[in-house]
């Protein structure tokens, strides 16, 4: 009741409302800064992985380079079939398959775009959850094998529509007496899709894989085996099974290791952004400090009076303790209520920025996908309110310590 009575009292009276409004307000923003960074960190993540896993092998099988009979080193897997079976067999996969990879130029209507190919059979493309989208992709995916499966971007560069005709050129063609002559084939485009990854949607085109084999002269091999497994994230669980079924003349690379880079480089700047918002939710929580110590010397002789009637030094701590975290815990009630909003609702809070700026905020050749996403995360919200609430209950036991052994004697000599 005492406590209740300090913190809404007026300054003519001796509180200080003020500095009890500014304490709540900074703890507020504070919280709210914090909550809304750990979302739009957890999002990125989130949104840049699915983007990863859902448009590309989660382990990709090669062969160890070797000595063809021409004496080229080669890497070209001769017996493919045999080992997607092997691969797909092991336990925690679930598709293994063969995959044709070259870089060709793409040319329509006068457009010339540099893309990359890959030669996927039709069943294993409709695998591709990013791929096979049917809200942002269009055309007929089911018209695959007819045609080529090209990305918005290349297509909005080229200004190719489905069922448009598309020359592919590959520098890497007919071997002739006068040297090698450059390969061109006309495909029609019969699917259009986006895969939520600028690099991947302006460079990738699929083709078949048997037309992939013919086009890229890789007849009877392919480049690569394609993994995907049930549990991206546990891959150290299914390795060991694909090391053996590989034997000594595979080698894998895994998603994790091919954004290996960038995802380090998002954990250290999560790192680095978490512990600045933290020393930002400590200077709010310094405020509780100033209005308490404020509050101390505006009601010593109420302390004086109150120590004279017998309440003790624990009593006092009390009060006062309870003061300080209660404006924390205000504070951080709102700052929570407000981060929480911010994350629901940042489709439209953005598009409101995008729109008051003029548009441009967020470039997808920068960053790589196309909006800020958020995912609001039950342990970052916890870990938000047990750093702003046990700061408060640090900040506050020192003031409160100081009106707890203050002398009621000296408190009432001048009254």
């Amino acid at each position: 009741m005492i406590a209740w009575r300090y913190l809404r009292a007026k300054k003519s009276e001796g509180g200080v409302s003020t500095m009890t409004w500014i304490s709540v307000i900074g703890i507020a923003l504070a919280v709210f800064a914090l909550i809304a960074t750990l979302a739009v960190r957890a999002g990125f993540r989130a949104e840049f992985v699915d983007t990863i896993l859902g448009s590309n092998a989660h382990v990709t099988y090669y062969s160890v380079p070797y000595e063809d009979d021409l004496g080229n080193i080669n890497r070209a897997i001769t017996d493919y079939t045999e080992v997607s079976e092997r691969l797909r067999a092991v336990d925690g996969v679930v598709r293994a398959a063969p995959l044709i990879r070259a870089q060709v130029i793409a040319a329509f209507n006068g457009r010339n775009a540099g893309v990359q190919v890959l030669g996927i059979e039709k069943d294993n493309l409709l695998d591709l959850p990013r791929i096979n989208d049917p809200e942002t992709g269009m055309g007929d995916i089911d018209r695959f094998d007819e045609g080529i499966a090209m990305g918005a971007g290349v297509a909005r560069m080229l200004g190719v529509g489905v069922g448009d005709q598309v020359r592919l050129i590959s520098p890497d063609g007919v071997k002739t007496p006068f040297g090698t002559s450059p390969r061109v084939s006309v495909y029609e485009v019969t699917y259009v899709f986006t895969a939520g990854r600028y690099d991947i949607d302006q460079t990738r085109v699929y083709m078949p894989f048997v037309e992939a084999q013919s086009y890229f002269n890789r007849d009877g091999v392919a480049d690569e085996i394609e993994i995907i497994t049930q549990d991206p994230e546990g891959l150290d669980r299914v390795m060991p099974g694909l090391w053996d079924a590989a034997g000594s003349q595979g080698q894998f690379l895994t998603w994790k290791q091919a954004s290996g880079a960038f995802l380090r480089a998002l954990e250290v700047e999560d790192n680095v952004m978490f512990v600045l918002l933290s020393v930002l939710v400590l200077i709010a929580t310094m405020n509780i400090v100033s209005g308490l110590i404020m509050l101390v010397k505006n009601k010593g002789r109420d302390i004086g009076i109150l120590r004279t009637i017998g309440l003790t030094e624990g009593s006092v701590l009390r009060v006062f303790f309870i003061c300080g975290t209660s404006v924390g815990v205000i504070g951080t009630v709102i700052g929570v209520i407000l981060g929480c909003l911010f994350a629901i609702y940042i489709d439209p809070i953005f598009a409101l920025v995008n729109r008051i700026s003029g548009g441009g905020v967020w470039d997808p050749s920068i960053r790589g996908i196309y909006y800020l996403p958020a995912l609001l995360q039950v342990k970052d919200v916890v870990t938000a309110v047990a750093l702003s609430l046990f700061l408060s209950c640090v900040i506050t036991i020192f003031p409160a310590r100081r009106a707890a052994r203050m002398n009621p004697v000296e408190a009432l000599r001048h009254e």
